[in-house]
């Protein structure tokens, strides 16, 4: 028999909305006040704030010790260079919230004038061009929220699964802000496959983020230990037999970013030529592996991504 949703009393419930309510009106005036500043003066505060405040954060404790899972040769004054570097880039992305919508300037007359770079022109329009069903991929690095907008700006229209903050009214907000410039988002609950599915069979493309544990996941070995993928993106490209691409944003000096599209994945396949779920969810790991490894600072290591 399935075990029934926990009730708590109307008073806790009354108690954790007035909660969430007064954190999102914190957030809303924070945002408020950004976007009255000059762009990079107030993510530059926010980066220098993040830098100083975050590595004291209490959950900064679970990024430290995935930091030495991951790294154990590395010595703690390294641990906490690239903890301290993780708080201030995930302080620039809070901040590049504020502009979500205005941040995406590059000219392809003026390269040279816009903060961004773009690496895998080719690969971009190959992904962009294809007729039929078409995957990409990203994770928790630079500033993942950037590139739906960039793709939205070049024609290509990808849906987005949409992991919502846990504060409702914050939720509602940022869903609201990021339809504006992002294409379409659908939420990670239940029935997101289903919609990804249903997207995927009119020949439309889904960008997933892939780089949390799943209780449920298939194991896959991260950074030469155990642990557990979700194999959501290896089943959809087992259903519908389509090119994946693996996809990143990179944080530069002075603001700057490198956005790269990879070339389309070699796919693993079984002996009967389907694609291999379990070979493919491990190579697309093994792609974030190296991401982070080449910028370890930049992505989010506050999940827990080892677990017993």
């Amino acid at each position: 028999m399935a075990a029934r949703p926990k009730k708590y009393p109307l008073w806790y419930v009354w108690l954790r909305n007035a909660g969430h309510w007064l954190v999102a009106q914190a957030f809303f005036v924070l945002m408020a006040v950004l976007q009255r500043l000059p762009a990079e003066r107030a993510i530059d505060f926010l980066e220098r704030a993040a830098r100083r405040f975050g590595p004291r954060y209490p959950r900064s404790r679970i990024a430290r010790d995935n930091l030495k899972q991951a790294f154990p040769e590395k010595a703690q004054a390294e641990i906490e260079e690239i903890l301290t570097e993780m708080w201030g880039s995930l302080g620039r992305t809070a901040g590049e919230y504020a502009w979500l919508d205005q941040i995406f300037d590059f000219d392809d007359n003026h390269p040279e004038r816009s903060r961004f770079e773009i690496v895998g022109i080719d690969n971009f329009a190959a992904l962009r061009e294809h007729k039929g069903p078409t995957i990409c991929f990203t994770a928790h690095t630079g500033n993942w929220e950037i590139l739906p907008i960039a793709a939205a700006a070049y024609g290509c229209n990808i849906t987005a699964l949409f992991r919502a903050p846990s504060n409702p009214f914050i939720a509602r907000r940022v869903l609201a802000a990021r339809r504006t410039a992002m294409g379409h988002l659908v939420p990670s609950r239940a029935g997101a496959a289903w919609a990804l599915a249903g997207v995927l069979e009119q020949g439309g493309k889904v960008g997933l983020l892939v780089d949390q544990y799943l209780l449920n996941g298939i194991p896959v070995r991260f950074f030469g230990r155990q642990t557990k993928a979700n194999h959501l993106l290896a089943k959809l490209a087992r259903q519908f037999d389509c090119p994946v691409y693996p996809t990143r944003t990179i944080r530069q000096p002075n603001g700057r970013f490198r956005i790269e599209v990879e070339p389309a994945m070699a796919i693993p396949r079984d002996g009967a030529g389907r694609v291999d779920v379990p070979a493919l969810t491990q190579a697309v790991n093994d792609v974030v592996e190296r991401w982070v490894r080449e910028y370890p600072g930049q992505w989010l290591w506050m999940h827990r991504r080892w677990r017993s």
